[in-house]
């Protein structure tokens, strides 16, 4: 029968670190880690979520008990746990990175099944900002039209244009002096 992966650590430490990244985990969606962490991390994250599906009072309990976070229960049971209602498991993937630099650890990536990157949501936000972009370059090239259709009547076009539509009762400052 496997045993767990001691990763290191006395039970107590282990037991700690890995309630703190079930937290992060179940908060952010995608943490990096090495792989031997990600790995037990897995069995742990997976069994809260199966906790979390089960949506009882008990089920909450047990969850605080092991959760560091309170929000992050509420999230648990009122986002994830329905999101992952038809799936039996498999709840998380591991994706391999490589070593790390300073000590060659192999590095991993643990994120949720549901998860979707901010990085593809601001992309979309730049696509939409570049859609508005067009609109404004748009708005520009009419307004150079407009002005130029205004410099065809005036006498002299590099003087600054007159705006008979909007009056003011304040009086005029006096023009700077350059």
């Amino acid at each position: 029968m496997p045993t767990a992966r001691k990763l290191g650590k006395r039970a107590d430490q282990r037991r700690a670190m890995l309630r703190g990244m079930v937290t992060l985990l179940l908060d952010k969606g995608r943490i990096e880690t090495t792989l031997a962490r990600a790995k037990e991390l897995k069995r742990v994250a997976e069994k809260m979520i199966t906790v979390g599906k089960k949506n009882t009072l008990a089920a909450k309990r047990a969850a605080f008990a092991y959760i560091t976070k309170e929000e992050v229960v509420k999230k648990l049971f009122d986002q994830l746990a329905p999101s992952f209602e038809g799936r039996n498991g498999g709840y998380t993937r591991i994706l391999k990175l490589g070593p790390r630099r300073g000590d060659g650890a192999e590095m991993a990536i643990i994120e949720l099944i549901s998860y979707v990157p901010k990085d593809k949501s601001k992309k979309d936000k730049e696509q939409k900002g570049d859609k508005n972009e067009k609109k404004t370059k748009k708005t520009k090239k009419e307004t150079k039209e407009t002005k130029a259709k205004e410099d065809v009547g005036r006498d002299d076009p590099g003087a600054p244009p007159t705006d008979t539509s909007a009056t003011t009762d304040a009086p005029e400052a006096p023009p700077a002096e350059a």
